[in-house]
Protein backbone atom coordinates (compact mmCIF):
# COMPACT_ATOMS: atom_id res chain seq x y z
CA UNK A 1 0.00 0.00 0.00
CA UNK A 2 1.39 3.89 -0.74
CA UNK A 3 0.20 6.04 1.34
CA UNK A 4 0.67 9.50 -0.18
CA UNK A 5 0.34 11.87 2.88
CA UNK A 6 -1.82 14.81 3.07
CA UNK A 7 -2.31 17.72 -0.29
CA UNK A 8 -4.45 20.18 -0.71
CA UNK A 9 -6.86 18.97 -3.68
CA UNK A 10 -7.38 15.15 -4.92
CA UNK A 11 -9.23 15.12 -8.09
CA UNK A 12 -11.48 12.27 -9.15
CA UNK A 13 -11.37 11.82 -13.13
CA UNK A 14 -8.76 12.34 -15.57
CA UNK A 15 -10.49 13.64 -18.39
CA UNK A 16 -10.50 17.32 -20.03
CA UNK A 17 -12.29 18.98 -16.42
CA UNK A 18 -9.87 16.97 -14.48
CA UNK A 19 -6.63 17.41 -15.69
CA UNK A 20 -7.16 21.00 -16.46
CA UNK A 21 -8.29 21.76 -12.85
CA UNK A 22 -5.28 20.08 -11.42
CA UNK A 23 -2.59 22.40 -14.34
CA UNK A 24 -4.51 25.52 -12.27
CA UNK A 25 -4.35 24.39 -8.90
CA UNK A 26 -0.78 23.11 -8.89
CA UNK A 27 0.75 26.57 -10.92
CA UNK A 28 -0.82 27.95 -8.11
CA UNK A 29 1.47 26.41 -5.27
CA UNK A 30 -1.47 23.94 -4.18
CA UNK A 31 -0.24 20.46 -3.78
CA UNK A 32 -2.49 18.04 -6.37
CA UNK A 33 -3.44 14.51 -7.16
CA UNK A 34 -5.26 13.38 -9.30
CA UNK A 35 -6.84 9.51 -9.98
CA UNK A 36 -7.92 8.33 -13.04
CA UNK A 37 -9.71 4.72 -13.26
CA UNK A 38 -8.41 3.99 -16.91
CA UNK A 39 -5.78 5.75 -18.97
CA UNK A 40 -5.78 9.89 -19.38
CA UNK A 41 -9.10 11.23 -21.80
CA UNK A 42 -9.99 7.37 -22.19
CA UNK A 43 -14.12 8.18 -21.70
CA UNK A 44 -15.65 11.18 -22.97
CA UNK A 45 -12.58 13.51 -23.76
CA UNK A 46 -11.28 11.81 -26.51
CA UNK A 47 -14.77 11.19 -28.32
CA UNK A 48 -15.38 14.92 -28.99
CA UNK A 49 -16.16 16.40 -32.24
CA UNK A 50 -12.26 17.62 -31.85
CA UNK A 51 -12.97 21.18 -32.23
CA UNK A 52 -12.57 24.14 -30.48
CA UNK A 53 -15.25 26.06 -31.14
CA UNK A 54 -18.22 29.09 -29.92
CA UNK A 55 -21.16 26.63 -30.73
CA UNK A 56 -23.00 28.66 -33.47
CA UNK A 57 -26.14 26.67 -32.51
CA UNK A 58 -26.13 27.42 -29.64
CA UNK A 59 -27.19 31.18 -30.70
CA UNK A 60 -30.37 29.55 -31.01
CA UNK A 61 -30.88 28.44 -27.35
CA UNK A 62 -29.97 31.79 -26.81
CA UNK A 63 -26.30 30.54 -24.49
CA UNK A 64 -25.28 33.83 -25.16
CA UNK A 65 -22.70 33.41 -22.32
CA UNK A 66 -21.81 29.92 -23.34
CA UNK A 67 -20.99 31.16 -26.68
CA UNK A 68 -19.06 34.29 -25.40
CA UNK A 69 -17.26 32.37 -23.16
CA UNK A 70 -16.33 29.84 -25.87
CA UNK A 71 -15.34 32.48 -28.44
CA UNK A 72 -12.82 34.06 -26.26
CA UNK A 73 -11.26 31.01 -24.72
CA UNK A 74 -10.97 30.11 -28.48
CA UNK A 75 -8.26 31.86 -29.18
CA UNK A 76 -6.78 31.57 -25.27
CA UNK A 77 -6.09 28.28 -26.84
CA UNK A 78 -4.72 28.56 -30.28
CA UNK A 79 -2.37 30.50 -28.45
CA UNK A 80 -1.39 28.11 -25.80
CA UNK A 81 -1.36 25.28 -28.08
CA UNK A 82 -0.91 26.10 -31.62
CA UNK A 83 0.79 22.56 -32.32
CA UNK A 84 -2.21 20.88 -31.46
CA UNK A 85 -4.97 23.45 -32.28
CA UNK A 86 -5.09 25.30 -35.39
CA UNK A 87 -7.81 27.45 -37.57
CA UNK A 88 -10.41 25.80 -39.67
CA UNK A 89 -12.81 26.94 -42.18
CA UNK A 90 -16.23 25.51 -42.15
CA UNK A 91 -18.81 25.95 -45.53
CA UNK A 92 -22.73 26.08 -44.14
CA UNK A 93 -24.77 24.91 -47.29
CA UNK A 94 -27.68 27.42 -46.76
CA UNK A 95 -30.69 24.99 -47.22
CA UNK A 96 -33.29 28.14 -46.87
CA UNK A 97 -35.93 24.58 -45.72
CA UNK A 98 -34.04 24.81 -42.21
CA UNK A 99 -33.38 28.37 -41.71
CA UNK A 100 -33.62 31.56 -43.71
CA UNK A 101 -30.49 33.62 -45.08
CA UNK A 102 -30.94 36.39 -43.11
CA UNK A 103 -30.86 34.17 -39.51
CA UNK A 104 -27.80 32.75 -40.72
CA UNK A 105 -26.06 36.02 -41.61
CA UNK A 106 -27.11 37.46 -38.22
CA UNK A 107 -25.80 34.45 -36.39
CA UNK A 108 -22.34 34.57 -38.26
CA UNK A 109 -22.49 38.23 -37.15
CA UNK A 110 -23.39 37.25 -33.22
CA UNK A 111 -20.82 34.78 -33.97
CA UNK A 112 -18.18 37.21 -35.45
CA UNK A 113 -18.33 39.85 -32.93
CA UNK A 114 -19.12 38.19 -29.63
CA UNK A 115 -16.16 37.32 -28.58
CA UNK A 116 -13.31 39.63 -28.76
CA UNK A 117 -12.42 37.92 -32.57
CA UNK A 118 -8.78 38.49 -33.32
CA UNK A 119 -6.79 35.89 -35.12
CA UNK A 120 -9.41 34.30 -36.99
CA UNK A 121 -10.60 35.82 -40.19
CA UNK A 122 -14.46 37.31 -40.23
CA UNK A 123 -17.31 34.94 -42.00
CA UNK A 124 -17.88 35.63 -45.61
CA UNK A 125 -20.60 34.48 -48.10
CA UNK A 126 -19.86 31.67 -50.88
CA UNK A 127 -20.91 31.25 -53.98
CA UNK A 128 -20.76 27.37 -54.43
CA UNK A 129 -21.57 27.56 -58.48
CA UNK A 130 -18.37 28.88 -59.07
CA UNK A 131 -16.20 28.56 -56.11
CA UNK A 132 -14.17 25.47 -55.65
CA UNK A 133 -16.10 24.72 -51.96
CA UNK A 134 -19.27 23.87 -53.74
CA UNK A 135 -17.30 21.02 -55.71
CA UNK A 136 -18.73 17.63 -54.07
CA UNK A 137 -22.37 20.09 -53.13
CA UNK A 138 -25.30 19.54 -55.25
CA UNK A 139 -26.30 21.87 -57.28
CA UNK A 140 -29.64 22.69 -55.55
CA UNK A 141 -27.77 24.56 -53.02
CA UNK A 142 -25.93 27.43 -54.71
CA UNK A 143 -25.15 29.71 -51.79
CA UNK A 144 -23.38 28.86 -48.43
CA UNK A 145 -21.81 30.45 -45.97
CA UNK A 146 -18.09 30.59 -44.45
CA UNK A 147 -16.78 30.85 -40.82
CA UNK A 148 -14.09 29.75 -38.63
CA UNK A 149 -13.64 27.88 -36.08
CA UNK A 150 -10.47 25.26 -34.78
CA UNK A 151 -9.60 21.61 -34.80
CA UNK A 152 -8.06 20.59 -31.31
CA UNK A 153 -6.40 16.73 -30.87
CA UNK A 154 -8.74 16.56 -28.05
CA UNK A 155 -6.70 13.42 -26.37
CA UNK A 156 -3.57 15.08 -27.03
CA UNK A 157 -4.92 18.71 -24.92
CA UNK A 158 -5.93 16.03 -22.09
CA UNK A 159 -2.71 15.01 -22.10
CA UNK A 160 -0.99 18.22 -22.27
CA UNK A 161 -2.62 19.28 -19.29
CA UNK A 162 -1.90 16.57 -17.08
CA UNK A 163 1.54 16.84 -18.16
CA UNK A 164 1.40 20.24 -17.23
CA UNK A 165 0.54 19.77 -13.74
CA UNK A 166 2.88 17.28 -13.00
CA UNK A 167 5.73 19.24 -13.85
CA UNK A 168 4.62 21.87 -11.48
CA UNK A 169 4.49 19.31 -8.95
CA UNK A 170 1.01 17.21 -9.36
CA UNK A 171 0.74 13.33 -8.57
CA UNK A 172 -1.20 11.58 -11.47
CA UNK A 173 -2.19 8.39 -11.29
CA UNK A 174 -3.57 6.40 -13.90
CA UNK A 175 -5.35 2.97 -13.90
CA UNK A 176 -6.51 4.00 -10.41
CA UNK A 177 -9.96 4.07 -9.03
CA UNK A 178 -11.52 6.25 -6.69
CA UNK A 179 -13.23 3.44 -4.43
CA UNK A 180 -13.93 5.14 -1.05
CA UNK A 181 -13.38 8.64 0.16
CA UNK A 182 -15.05 9.26 3.91
CA UNK A 183 -14.08 12.89 5.72
CA UNK A 184 -12.00 12.56 8.62
CA UNK A 185 -11.84 15.91 10.60
CA UNK A 186 -10.46 18.36 8.13
CA UNK A 187 -9.55 16.17 5.43
CA UNK A 188 -11.25 14.06 3.22
CA UNK A 189 -9.61 10.06 3.02
CA UNK A 190 -9.26 8.62 -0.16
CA UNK A 191 -8.68 5.39 -1.13
CA UNK A 192 -7.93 4.11 -4.16
CA UNK A 193 -6.82 0.82 -5.88
CA UNK A 194 -4.86 0.25 -8.52
CA UNK A 195 -5.05 -2.19 -11.93
CA UNK A 196 -2.68 -4.25 -9.84
CA UNK A 197 -4.78 -4.56 -7.08
CA UNK A 198 -2.50 -2.12 -4.94
CA UNK A 199 -4.43 -0.05 -2.38
CA UNK A 200 -3.16 3.72 -1.86
CA UNK A 201 -4.55 6.37 -0.11
CA UNK A 202 -4.30 9.91 0.53
CA UNK A 203 -5.39 12.93 2.42
CA UNK A 204 -6.89 15.98 0.98
CA UNK A 205 -8.21 19.38 2.23
CA UNK A 206 -10.64 19.12 -0.89
CA UNK A 207 -11.86 16.70 -3.06
CA UNK A 208 -12.74 17.75 -6.57
CA UNK A 209 -15.12 14.84 -8.34
CA UNK A 210 -14.39 15.74 -12.09
CA UNK A 211 -15.73 12.04 -13.11
CA UNK A 212 -17.81 12.87 -16.04
CA UNK A 213 -20.51 10.22 -16.79
CA UNK A 214 -19.73 8.61 -13.67
CA UNK A 215 -20.00 11.94 -11.38
CA UNK A 216 -23.14 10.37 -9.79
CA UNK A 217 -21.53 7.48 -8.90
CA UNK A 218 -18.86 9.57 -7.20
CA UNK A 219 -21.20 11.49 -5.22
CA UNK A 220 -23.09 8.30 -4.37
CA UNK A 221 -20.90 5.14 -4.14
CA UNK A 222 -17.29 6.84 -3.49
CA UNK A 223 -17.96 9.34 -1.37
CA UNK A 224 -21.38 8.44 0.32
CA UNK A 225 -23.04 11.96 -0.08
CA UNK A 226 -26.59 12.68 -1.65
CA UNK A 227 -26.50 15.36 -4.50
CA UNK A 228 -29.49 17.75 -5.66
CA UNK A 229 -27.86 17.58 -9.34
CA UNK A 230 -28.26 15.42 -11.56
CA UNK A 231 -26.42 14.54 -14.87
CA UNK A 232 -28.22 13.78 -18.35
CA UNK A 233 -26.39 11.34 -20.73
CA UNK A 234 -26.09 11.66 -24.22
CA UNK A 235 -24.85 9.34 -26.58
CA UNK A 236 -22.61 11.23 -29.64
CA UNK A 237 -21.23 9.10 -32.53
CA UNK A 238 -19.04 9.73 -35.04
CA UNK A 239 -17.84 7.64 -38.49
CA UNK A 240 -14.24 8.17 -40.57
CA UNK A 241 -14.81 8.27 -44.40
CA UNK A 242 -11.92 8.05 -46.89
CA UNK A 243 -11.68 12.41 -47.68
CA UNK A 244 -14.12 13.02 -50.53
CA UNK A 245 -13.19 16.56 -51.23
CA UNK A 246 -10.35 18.81 -52.24
CA UNK A 247 -9.08 21.57 -49.76
CA UNK A 248 -8.27 22.32 -46.53
CA UNK A 249 -12.69 22.84 -45.25
CA UNK A 250 -14.68 21.27 -43.28
CA UNK A 251 -18.00 22.03 -43.82
CA UNK A 252 -21.35 22.08 -41.57
CA UNK A 253 -24.55 20.74 -43.11
CA UNK A 254 -27.95 21.38 -41.59
CA UNK A 255 -30.60 18.49 -40.91
CA UNK A 256 -34.62 19.11 -41.18
CA UNK A 257 -34.73 17.95 -37.15
CA UNK A 258 -32.82 21.23 -36.84
CA UNK A 259 -29.66 19.67 -36.25
CA UNK A 260 -26.06 19.45 -37.82
CA UNK A 261 -23.22 17.88 -38.15
CA UNK A 262 -19.64 18.40 -38.86
CA UNK A 263 -17.60 16.74 -42.03
CA UNK A 264 -14.43 17.64 -41.01
CA UNK A 265 -10.81 16.85 -42.96
CA UNK A 266 -9.13 14.38 -40.30
CA UNK A 267 -5.64 13.04 -40.41
CA UNK A 268 -4.71 14.26 -43.76
CA UNK A 269 -6.91 11.54 -46.40
CA UNK A 270 -9.80 10.95 -43.95
CA UNK A 271 -12.97 12.92 -42.94
CA UNK A 272 -14.44 13.00 -39.30
CA UNK A 273 -18.68 12.92 -39.89
CA UNK A 274 -20.77 13.67 -36.56
CA UNK A 275 -22.28 13.75 -34.39
CA UNK A 276 -25.52 12.26 -33.55
CA UNK A 277 -27.66 13.18 -30.05
CA UNK A 278 -29.08 10.70 -28.28
CA UNK A 279 -30.49 10.02 -24.72
CA UNK A 280 -28.40 7.50 -23.32
CA UNK A 281 -29.43 4.77 -20.32
CA UNK A 282 -26.41 2.28 -20.28
CA UNK A 283 -22.95 2.02 -18.52
CA UNK A 284 -20.91 4.76 -19.88
CA UNK A 285 -18.26 1.99 -20.58
CA UNK A 286 -20.44 0.30 -22.59
CA UNK A 287 -21.38 2.91 -25.23
CA UNK A 288 -21.05 1.81 -29.14
CA UNK A 289 -22.28 3.28 -32.58
CA UNK A 290 -25.97 1.93 -33.47
CA UNK A 291 -27.01 1.47 -37.49
CA UNK A 292 -29.25 4.00 -36.79
CA UNK A 293 -26.82 6.24 -36.15
CA UNK A 294 -24.63 5.44 -38.95
CA UNK A 295 -27.75 5.87 -41.02
CA UNK A 296 -29.09 9.43 -39.54
CA UNK A 297 -25.36 10.68 -40.48
CA UNK A 298 -25.02 8.73 -43.96
CA UNK A 299 -28.92 10.54 -44.92
CA UNK A 300 -27.70 14.56 -43.91
CA UNK A 301 -24.60 13.72 -45.83
CA UNK A 302 -26.20 12.52 -48.59
CA UNK A 303 -28.80 15.21 -48.96
CA UNK A 304 -25.81 17.59 -49.74
CA UNK A 305 -23.46 15.62 -51.63
CA UNK A 306 -23.08 14.79 -55.75
CA UNK A 307 -21.48 11.10 -54.74
CA UNK A 308 -23.19 9.70 -52.60
CA UNK A 309 -21.54 7.74 -49.20
CA UNK A 310 -22.57 4.31 -48.28
CA UNK A 311 -22.18 2.66 -44.96
CA UNK A 312 -19.54 -0.30 -46.91
CA UNK A 313 -17.44 3.36 -47.12
CA UNK A 314 -16.90 3.56 -43.89
CA UNK A 315 -13.34 3.55 -41.79
CA UNK A 316 -13.97 3.34 -38.42
CA UNK A 317 -16.68 5.03 -35.71
CA UNK A 318 -16.57 6.07 -32.07
CA UNK A 319 -18.95 6.80 -29.57
CA UNK A 320 -18.74 9.24 -26.53
CA UNK A 321 -20.78 9.81 -23.50
CA UNK A 322 -21.67 13.42 -22.67
CA UNK A 323 -22.71 14.24 -19.15
CA UNK A 324 -24.23 17.23 -19.80
CA UNK A 325 -26.37 19.07 -16.48
CA UNK A 326 -30.01 18.10 -16.38
CA UNK A 327 -31.81 21.20 -15.46
CA UNK A 328 -35.02 18.81 -15.59
CA UNK A 329 -36.38 21.11 -18.82
CA UNK A 330 -38.77 18.67 -21.30
CA UNK A 331 -35.59 19.19 -24.14
CA UNK A 332 -34.44 17.23 -26.28
CA UNK A 333 -30.97 16.00 -26.63
CA UNK A 334 -29.87 18.50 -28.86
CA UNK A 335 -31.21 21.31 -26.68
CA UNK A 336 -30.04 20.42 -23.77
CA UNK A 337 -27.06 22.97 -22.57
CA UNK A 338 -23.54 22.54 -22.64
CA UNK A 339 -22.68 24.77 -19.99
CA UNK A 340 -21.23 23.76 -16.73
CA UNK A 341 -22.70 24.01 -12.92
CA UNK A 342 -20.76 23.13 -10.07
CA UNK A 343 -22.26 21.73 -6.40
CA UNK A 344 -19.99 22.40 -3.54
CA UNK A 345 -20.73 20.35 -0.37
CA UNK A 346 -19.04 22.06 2.58
CA UNK A 347 -21.19 22.81 5.45
CA UNK A 348 -20.28 23.83 8.84
CA UNK A 349 -16.85 24.13 7.72
CA UNK A 350 -16.39 20.21 6.41
CA UNK A 351 -13.58 19.63 3.82
CA UNK A 352 -15.03 20.93 0.85
CA UNK A 353 -16.40 18.33 -1.74
CA UNK A 354 -16.87 19.83 -5.22
CA UNK A 355 -18.47 18.16 -7.92
CA UNK A 356 -18.50 19.50 -11.84
CA UNK A 357 -21.42 18.61 -13.81
CA UNK A 358 -21.41 19.10 -17.80
CA UNK A 359 -18.79 21.70 -19.59
CA UNK A 360 -17.19 21.17 -22.97
CA UNK A 361 -13.38 20.68 -24.23
CA UNK A 362 -13.47 24.25 -25.08
CA UNK A 363 -14.71 26.18 -22.13
CA UNK A 364 -12.60 23.77 -19.91
CA UNK A 365 -9.74 26.25 -18.73
CA UNK A 366 -12.53 28.96 -17.65
CA UNK A 367 -13.99 26.16 -15.62
CA UNK A 368 -11.19 25.08 -13.99
CA UNK A 369 -10.40 28.61 -12.61
CA UNK A 370 -14.27 28.99 -11.57
CA UNK A 371 -13.49 25.47 -10.04
CA UNK A 372 -10.47 26.90 -7.78
CA UNK A 373 -12.62 30.60 -7.47
CA UNK A 374 -15.26 27.81 -5.42
CA UNK A 375 -13.15 26.41 -3.30
CA UNK A 376 -10.20 29.39 -3.02
CA UNK A 377 -11.59 30.28 0.86
CA UNK A 378 -10.09 26.59 1.61
CA UNK A 379 -6.47 27.96 0.68
CA UNK A 380 -6.15 31.69 1.30
CA UNK A 381 -2.17 30.77 0.64
CA UNK A 382 -3.14 29.61 -3.07
CA UNK A 383 -1.69 32.00 -6.00
CA UNK A 384 -3.87 33.56 -8.50
CA UNK A 385 -5.84 32.65 -12.13
CA UNK A 386 -2.64 32.31 -14.26
CA UNK A 387 -3.16 29.83 -16.98
CA UNK A 388 -4.98 32.18 -19.90
CA UNK A 389 -1.57 33.62 -20.95
CA UNK A 390 0.43 30.28 -20.37
CA UNK A 391 1.44 28.36 -22.86
CA UNK A 392 0.77 24.19 -22.67
CA UNK A 393 3.65 21.73 -23.10
CA UNK A 394 5.34 22.36 -26.55
CA UNK A 395 2.92 24.94 -27.47
CA UNK A 396 5.79 27.39 -26.90
CA UNK A 397 5.98 28.37 -30.33
CA UNK A 398 7.12 32.18 -31.28
CA UNK A 399 4.03 34.23 -32.05
CA UNK A 400 1.79 31.29 -32.14
CA UNK A 401 2.77 30.60 -35.44
CA UNK A 402 2.90 26.71 -36.26
CA UNK A 403 4.12 27.00 -40.07
CA UNK A 404 7.13 29.27 -39.36
CA UNK A 405 7.95 26.73 -36.20
CA UNK A 406 7.26 23.49 -39.13
CA UNK A 407 9.84 25.39 -41.22
CA UNK A 408 12.41 25.68 -38.32
CA UNK A 409 11.87 21.76 -37.95
CA UNK A 410 12.24 21.01 -41.25
CA UNK A 411 15.61 22.49 -41.40
CA UNK A 412 16.84 21.51 -38.01
CA UNK A 413 16.16 17.79 -38.88
CA UNK A 414 16.92 17.61 -42.68
CA UNK A 415 16.80 13.75 -42.50
CA UNK A 416 13.54 13.45 -41.30
CA UNK A 417 11.03 12.81 -44.05
CA UNK A 418 8.70 16.20 -44.16
CA UNK A 419 5.76 14.05 -43.16
CA UNK A 420 7.44 12.64 -40.29
CA UNK A 421 8.56 15.99 -39.40
CA UNK A 422 5.20 17.23 -39.33
CA UNK A 423 3.81 14.55 -37.51
CA UNK A 424 6.54 15.35 -34.64
CA UNK A 425 6.17 18.70 -34.58
CA UNK A 426 2.75 18.57 -34.24
CA UNK A 427 2.11 15.93 -31.82
CA UNK A 428 5.12 17.71 -29.64
CA UNK A 429 5.79 21.27 -30.94
CA UNK A 430 8.87 22.47 -29.30
CA UNK A 431 9.03 19.02 -27.15
CA UNK A 432 10.43 17.82 -30.32
CA UNK A 433 13.80 18.20 -29.03
CA UNK A 434 13.96 16.02 -26.37
CA UNK A 435 12.00 13.47 -28.66
CA UNK A 436 14.46 13.67 -30.81
CA UNK A 437 17.51 14.27 -28.80
CA UNK A 438 20.72 12.39 -29.81
CA UNK A 439 19.24 11.02 -33.05
CA UNK A 440 20.65 12.51 -36.36
CA UNK A 441 19.69 9.23 -38.72
CA UNK A 442 16.39 7.71 -39.87
CA UNK A 443 18.40 4.45 -37.99
CA UNK A 444 18.31 6.38 -34.34
CA UNK A 445 14.62 6.11 -34.24
CA UNK A 446 14.43 2.26 -33.85
CA UNK A 447 12.05 -0.06 -34.54
CA UNK A 448 9.57 0.67 -37.29
CA UNK A 449 6.22 -0.64 -36.47
CA UNK A 450 4.27 0.66 -39.74
CA UNK A 451 3.45 4.06 -40.88
CA UNK A 452 4.99 6.89 -39.15
CA UNK A 453 5.41 4.98 -36.17
CA UNK A 454 8.70 4.33 -34.77
CA UNK A 455 10.04 2.80 -31.22
CA UNK A 456 11.52 6.00 -30.21
CA UNK A 457 8.16 7.78 -30.29
CA UNK A 458 6.63 4.93 -28.45
CA UNK A 459 9.81 4.74 -25.75
CA UNK A 460 8.38 8.56 -25.35
CA UNK A 461 5.17 8.48 -24.84
CA UNK A 462 5.97 5.55 -21.87
CA UNK A 463 8.19 7.14 -20.53
CA UNK A 464 6.46 10.87 -20.37
CA UNK A 465 2.97 10.46 -20.81
CA UNK A 466 1.65 7.38 -18.75
CA UNK A 467 1.12 5.43 -21.99
CA UNK A 468 0.96 1.40 -21.08
CA UNK A 469 -1.10 -0.12 -23.58
CA UNK A 470 -1.27 -0.23 -27.50
CA UNK A 471 -4.59 1.69 -27.24
CA UNK A 472 -3.22 4.42 -25.38
CA UNK A 473 -0.82 5.49 -27.99
CA UNK A 474 -2.31 4.14 -31.36
CA UNK A 475 -5.87 5.72 -30.56
CA UNK A 476 -5.42 8.41 -27.91
CA UNK A 477 -1.30 9.65 -28.22
CA UNK A 478 -1.46 9.63 -31.45
CA UNK A 479 -3.74 8.44 -34.17
CA UNK A 480 -1.33 5.95 -35.77
CA UNK A 481 -3.89 3.00 -35.58
CA UNK A 482 -5.61 4.58 -38.33
CA UNK A 483 -2.54 4.48 -40.90
CA UNK A 484 -1.54 0.69 -40.52
CA UNK A 485 -2.92 -2.49 -40.95
CA UNK A 486 -5.01 -4.75 -38.23
CA UNK A 487 -1.61 -6.99 -38.32
CA UNK A 488 0.72 -3.96 -37.48
CA UNK A 489 -2.03 -3.44 -34.60
CA UNK A 490 -1.63 -6.25 -33.33
CA UNK A 491 2.53 -6.72 -33.42
CA UNK A 492 2.57 -3.40 -31.48
CA UNK A 493 -0.13 -4.30 -29.18
CA UNK A 494 1.88 -7.71 -28.37
CA UNK A 495 5.70 -5.19 -28.37
CA UNK A 496 3.50 -2.85 -25.68
CA UNK A 497 2.47 -5.87 -23.71
CA UNK A 498 6.26 -7.48 -23.67
CA UNK A 499 8.07 -3.91 -23.18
Amino acid sequence: MTDYGTVDIAIIGGGINGAGIARDAAGRGLTVLLCEKGDLAEGTSSKSGKLVHGGLRYLEYYEFRLVREALIEREVLLRAAPHIIWPMRFVLPHSPDQRPAWMVRAGLFLYDNLGGRKMLPRSRKVDLRTAPEGKPIKDAYSTAFEYSDCWVDDARLVVLNALDAKNRGATVLTRTAATSARRDGAVWVVTMKGQDGQTHTVKAKALVNSAGPWVEDVIGRVAGRNSKYKVRLVKGSHIVMPKFWDGPQAYLLQNDDKRVIFVNPYEGDKALIGTTDIPYTGKPEDVAIEQTEIDYLLGVLNRYLKVPLKAADMLYSFSGVRPLYDDDADKNASAVTRDYVFEIDDTQGQPPLLSVFGGKITTFRKLAEHALDKIAGHFPQAGRAWTATAPLPGGDIPNADFAAFLRGVQADYAWLPPALAEHYAHLYGTRIRELLEGATTMADLGQHFGGLLYRREADFLRRTEWALTGEDILRRRTKHGLHISQSQRDDFDHWMEAA
